[in-house]
């Protein structure tokens, strides 16, 4: 059985991206291949590391990476799905084939303020909803 490719992008490759590409990857019965890919990769979220190493799941070793780059390469995707706001989802190339192209709006993590206990709980308040939405869109896949 073919795995579904799925790439989720956001403008840094930070947070939201690695979260669900982590959260994909760690489904049950290994049905989809997901990656994930940034606008303007930057460093790794230290805020989605811990909450994600809360859930049992290691990020903490991934690389930032560059969605052109992948576009560049040709590298084909059954979904490209955009999980930063649509101002900059529009942004994403179009990738060959035929790629289904999904938003899904979630808060940066990197906008949240406060002390760091606040920070940590919007995180982990991100990482659930991406969490749900991952678990909720795979049962209809």
């Amino acid at each position: 059985m073919n795995k579904v490719r799925v790439l989720f992008v956001c403008v840094h490759n930070s947070a939201r991206s690695q979260m669900a590409e982590a959260f994909l990857n760690n489904l049950p019965g290994e049905r989809f291949e997901a990656r994930s890919a940034g606008l303007e990769p930057g460093q790794l979220n230290p805020y989605a590391v811990r909450v994600m190493e809360e859930a049992g799941i290691d990020i903490s070793r991934n690389m930032t990476k560059d969605v052109f780059a992948l576009y560049r390469k040709g590298e084909l995707f059954n979904y490209v799905i955009a999980v930063c706001d649509e101002a900059n989802a529009e942004r994403c190339p179009i990738f060959p084939g035929h790629a289904r192209r999904l938003n899904w709006s979630f808060a940066d993590p990197s906008a949240v303020a406060g002390t760091d206990e606040e920070k940590l709980q919007g995180a982990r308040r991100i990482r659930d909803q991406i969490r749900e939405r991952i678990e909720q869109w795979a049962g209809e896949i």
